[in-house]
């Protein structure tokens, strides 16, 4: 790789040009030993427009960190070299930003460094949770077993989100044509037939009259109101991403009736996968803890483990860390005590991830069952409203005709 370069020699000249290295470590380091302060280097293709809306476009999925982790596992198993094992997958990935995080990565393997801190430098791919597992495959020798229980977690992780997003999708799309029906009702349709209403002289019902300002109020105010909604929406947003806003709508996500326990039962999966995988791969408890603490997407239950990080430091049990908070159910602490006390925690949390991944996928099927008729006789009742509001008084002027 080839690194344009200015710097300052020992006379204070400045200088620039060119020098290949294979990445940008080992460049400055050339650069130095030649006696060079260094004013910036930079390779010929860093910061192109091209590539910067590139790598603004793509994005590195969950799906294709799991297949990345399964090809490293079988390559590992099968004695290739970290260095072999990267080029090979760098050169074979089709996403272009998965395709240059893995050169470089490479790149960093041929100049001495870890994979693990290789990866550590891309952490828009390759998670906190994700470098420390690598690490601990270094620290014993077995990073074919790794990238495999990697692969597996990730697997599972994609699993139960796919399947919450996934079920949201329907309702998504018969609400949004809804609404967007709603709308050309209210702007084209209901003008109309309200003009041939008051000018019957007919008595007008309350509903009509209902219908009627609320067709006004589209048509000639729609641009304040639409104003209004997204100054309302930009202050609630900016609240929302306070601190005290994050906590008080994680508060929501847990508390708020079926859904909430939904919310809470994936939570308490992460949890539990997070640390089983950590702990069978040698992780330290405390380690494990810091790092689920940073994964699990809940600022209360952040704090839950925060508050367990400082307790275990202190000598405490994970189990008798958690008792005291009502978030965490009372037989997941029972079992999680069970497996400390026979020295399977690992085994006990994976039974338990197992569980509530289940119970995570088994309750959105049960949502997805409950919205569908919920959702039709709702969307039925407004539209049966809103065409006896103007039906209902056109039969009236029909029949006194």
């Amino acid at each position: 790789m080839i690194f344009n370069y200015k710097a300052i020699d020992n006379t204070g000249i400045e200088r620039e040009g060119t020098i290949e290295a294979i990445n940008v470590d080992v460049a400055v380091t050339s650069l130095q030993r030649r006696g060079l302060i260094i004013s910036t280097i930079k390779s010929p293709t860093e910061g192109s427009f091209l590539q910067s809306n590139i790598s603004f476009l793509t994005r590195v999925s969950n799906k294709d960190i799991v297949i990345l982790s399964r090809q490293m596992a079988i390559l590992f198993e099968a004695q290739v070299s970290a260095l072999r094992v990267f080029r090979l997958l760098g050169s074979e990935a089709e996403n272009p930003m998965l395709r240059k995080a893995l050169i470089e990565v490479a790149d960093d393997i041929q100049g001495g460094s870890s994979i693990s801190k290789a990866l550590e430098k891309h952490p828009k791919i390759f998670s906190n949770f994700y470098v420390n597992m690598v690490r601990s495959g270094e620290e014993s020798g077995k990073l074919d077993e790794i990238f495999s229980y990697l692969a597996d977690y990730l697997d599972r992780t994609y699993e139960v989100t796919s399947k919450a997003r996934n079920a949201l999708i329907y309702p998504a799309f018969v609400i949004s044509v809804f609404f967007i029906v709603m709308i050309v009702m209210f702007t084209v349709v209901i003008p109309k037939i309200s003009g041939i209403i008051l000018d019957s002289g007919q008595p007008v019902p309350v509903y009509t009259q209902v219908v009627i300002f609320i067709s006004n109020i589209f048509i000639h105010y729609s641009i304040y109101a639409l104003v209004v909604v997204i100054i309302l929406a930009f202050f609630v947003i900016r609240a929302l991403r306070t601190a005290s806003g994050k906590i008080w709508l994680d508060g929501v996500k847990i508390s708020f009736p079926y859904i909430g326990t939904l919310f809470r039962k994936l939570y308490l999966s992460r949890i539990a996968d997070n640390m089983n995988t950590m702990l069978i791969s040698g992780i330290p408890m405390i380690k494990a803890l810091e790092i689920t603490h940073s994964l699990v997407g809940n600022s209360i239950y952040e704090q839950i483990l925060a508050n367990a990080v400082d307790a275990v430091k202190g000598g405490s049990s994970l189990s008798d860390s958690l008792i005291q908070h009502k978030e965490i159910p009372s037989i997941m602490i029972q079992m999680i005590k069970v497996g400390e006390e026979t020295g399977e925690l690992g085994s006990i949390l994976k039974t338990m991830a197992k569980f509530y991944q289940r119970e995570v996928i088994n309750a959105v099927d049960t949502l997805v069952d409950l919205i569908e008729p919920i959702m039709i006789v709702s969307l039925g009742l407004a539209v049966g409203i809103l065409l006896a509001s103007v039906l209902i008084p056109i039969y009236d002027v029909a029949n006194s005709v």
